[in-house]
């Protein structure tokens, strides 16, 4: 490919509302153009870095027999009201009506395809087990998107559906998709990527992993114990939370604390620590006005994840402005009317904590002396709260800690979610129907691309691993208006060609400050320069873009070193 002839331009300007590195330096390399929010174009690098990732993705799918399909964008309201999840999926999922008054939907996800396929195709249980998997364009009406090709609307994805007579048949398959996501994201080149427990979320089914690149820029929080290896994404991690009681409970008092309605300014008030009050949080179902209220230990915040499982409802953040049952900043735990609420909640970490500070329910009252044990017998406590940095690891008791990361993929263990409400059942060995039960295996690729560049770059610009890279080497001739220049570089450049090197030759009348800052800033894993200094000395610059190598190399032993520095690349990430 000639630089002058490639659609895209590169500029030092940073988009003004960028914060991801990926975001600005993909950009700036001219690789991605923003059409409307979360709404991406890829120039022609961008696009063969996908294609490159969809290739080793489907390499690493059809190693575990998958069966590449394709299924429909658009699919009908009907088949998502048999799986329950066109009512239950808000308004991140686009509806919208043909000519004909159908009502269609744009798939963000395609369970309900996958099953639909399968259940006319298959029944018996000689069929089972199969996978089948498509790469496809989705829709996701996202409310943040953010980070350039992080968090989008509209994307391709990898999904991935396995059918299987038993639980015991789909763990084993399980283990082998993990394994084969481990391969993938080695091989285009992640060098930070864990996998954790996770909720299943809207995909439903019990058990579930994310594949996380660890990095600052991500929006995820990873809970891990370094000494045993214990992870699990944040909405998921759980702690072991050692209550340590006063010696001596006392007696409950209501105090005036006045305008002081925060857990810091109460504390700072009543001159006890956070971890001696009680938080209040208040929630709305989401869709209707009934009020949940969770209390928790003053240090911790709620875990909105957790609860939405507990409650088996999504939820929103209350206003309870004018409420005549609950006084803002002074909810407390004694005498709340909860006969008037959907629900009230307590954490485990306040389970047999004495002498706490709660609210007075009626404005500018907190009570202090309350004891758990004594004055609220019969509650029970659910796990609601976030674990925090120091938290004790459930598997070894050690401290935990903390980091953020982007997810790359994910796997789940689905059941019988999806088969059972669209009703799909095969024969079995006995003659009699049953119901057969999923996994589902998901990689966005152009999160993976944009998470390579979060991972992979310095100061000058991107550094694309070889198996992923748009072109494998950048030939870069300077003071092409020498003829003597010109001609051996255009020969260098058909003979790699012909030797089957994606080469991208800069052609351009252009400086070589110009043309090394591009050559950087694109990332491309070799550069080989032609220059009259070194063709007076019958040379070429080659240099490896992460800067472990710069040589000079005899022109006529260009090719076959620039070929030993790609398979050498390539090897190490097989």
């Amino acid at each position: 490919m000639l630089l002058s002839k490639l659609v895209g331009e590169r500029t030092k300007t940073s988009p003004a509302d960028a914060t991801a590195i990926s975001h600005i330096l993909l950009v700036r390399a001219g690789y991605i153009k923003l059409v409307s929010n979360g709404i991406w174009s890829l120039a022609m690098p961008a696009k063969r870095i996908s294609q490159k990732i969809e290739k080793i993705i489907r390499e690493e799918m059809d190693a575990i027999e998958g069966q590449e399909v394709s299924f429909p964008v658009v699919m009908p309201k009907d088949l998502w009201a048999e799986s329950g999840r066109y009512y239950s999926i808000g308004e991140e999922m686009v509806r919208f009506k043909d000519r004909g008054g159908r009502d269609l939907v744009l798939g963000m996800t395609h369970e309900e395809a996958a099953v639909q396929f399968a259940r006319d195709a298959v029944n018996s249980y000689q069929q089972l087990p199969f996978m089948i998997y498509q790469v496809q364009t989705k829709f996701r009406d996202e409310a943040r998107s953010r980070g350039g090709l992080i968090r989008v609307r509209e994307f391709t994805m990898k999904d991935a559906y396995s059918f299987h007579a038993d639980m015991d048949d789909l763990r084993a398959y399980y283990d082998r998709a993990y394994k084969a996501y481990e391969n993938v994201f080695r091989r285009i080149g992640m060098k930070k990527v864990v996998a954790v427990k996770a909720d299943s979320g809207m995909m439903g089914g019990s058990i579930s992993h994310e594949f996380m690149l660890l990095t600052d820029i991500g929006e995820d929080t990873i809970v891990y114990c370094p000494t045993c290896g214990y992870k699990a994404n944040m909405e998921v991690a759980t702690t072991v939370r050692k209550t340590v009681r006063d010696e001596k409970s006392e007696e409950v008092r209501e105090i005036f604390t006045g305008d002081s309605h925060d857990i810091d300014s109460v504390a700072k008030l009543l001159k006890v620590t956070p971890d001696k009050t009680v938080k209040a949080v208040c929630y709305f179902l989401k869709g209707t006005e009934k009020v949940v209220v969770c209390f928790t230990r003053g240090d911790l915040e709620i875990n909105e994840s957790k609860l939405t499982k507990l409650l088996k409802s999504q939820i929103v953040p209350a206003d309870i402005t004018g409420s005549d049952v609950l006084h803002a900043g002074n909810i407390g735990c004694l005498g709340l009317d909860a006969s008037r609420l959907a629900g009230v909640f307590y954490d485990e970490s306040l389970r047999s904590t004495n002498n706490m500070v709660t609210g007075g329910n009626k404005d500018g009252y907190h009570i202090t002396g309350l004891d758990f044990d004594r004055d609220m017998q019969g509650v029970t406590f659910d796990d609601i709260a976030k674990v925090c940095v120091g938290d004790v690891c459930p598997v070894c008791g050690k401290p935990l800690a903390l980091e953020n990361g982007i997810e790359v993929g994910n796997i789940f263990q689905l059941g019988t979610k999806y088969t059972k409400t669209m009703n799909m059942t095969v024969l079995g060995k006995d003659g009699k129907s049953f119901t057969p039960v999923m996994g589902c295996y998901g990689i966005g690729v152009g999160r993976a691309l944009a998470s390579v560049a979060e991972e992979s770059h310095d100061e000058k610009g991107l550094i694309w691993p070889m198996t992923i890279a748009p072109w494998q080497v950048c030939l870069c001739g300077l003071r092409l208006d020498d003829e003597s220049v010109k001609k051996a570089a255009d020969a260098l450049y058909a003979d790699m060609q012909k030797a089957g090197i994606e080469v991208l030759y800069d052609d351009r009348d252009a400086s070589a400050g110009v043309k090394f800052s591009d050559a950087d800033l694109m990332g491309l894993p070799i550069r080989v320069v032609i220059s009259p200094r070194g063709l007076a000395q019958g040379t070429v610059e080659i240099t490896k873009r992460d800067k472990t190598l710069t040589e000079n190399v005899p022109l006529e032993k260009a090719i076959s070193f620039v070929r030993t520095v790609i398979d050498e690349e390539i090897n190490k990430l097989q």
